[in-house]
């Protein structure tokens, strides 16, 4: 499951740069939730050719964020995030709740949402 997650959340970033192809068996495996066989049928290939599509894909996907990070980052991002959320939490529980409090908690949590 995790290696799921992992391939999805890489694709998430980096889905685009893949061959049309590429894209339509990893949408089919992991969306879709396809077996190897079934997208052969599907695409009229064998099961063989599929599971070395996954598997250069998955390969493609990694090297892309070894060299570009993005995904890293973006975690990185969220951890910071729910940090600064966590501080605003600690900030109103001292009673010290104001409307620039409230601000930056909006801030962040659309920072959240669109990164």
């Amino acid at each position: 499951m995790e290696n799921t997650l992992r391939m999805t959340l890489l694709f998430d970033f980096y889905g685009l740069l893949l061959t049309d192809r590429q894209q339509d068996v990893f949408q089919m495996y992991f969306h879709e939730d396809l077996s190897l066989g079934e997208i052969g049928d599907e695409l009229e290939v064998s099961r063989q050719a599929i599971y070395d599509i996954l598997k250069r894909v998955a390969f493609i996907l990694e090297e892309f964020e070894n060299k570009l990070g993005l995904v890293k980052k973006h975690q990185e991002r969220q951890t910071i995030y729910g940090e600064i959320l966590r501080l605003v939490d600690l900030l109103r529980a001292d009673g010290q709740d104001s409307p620039h409090v409230t601000a930056i908690e909006d801030n962040i949590q659309k920072a959240r949402t669109t990164s």
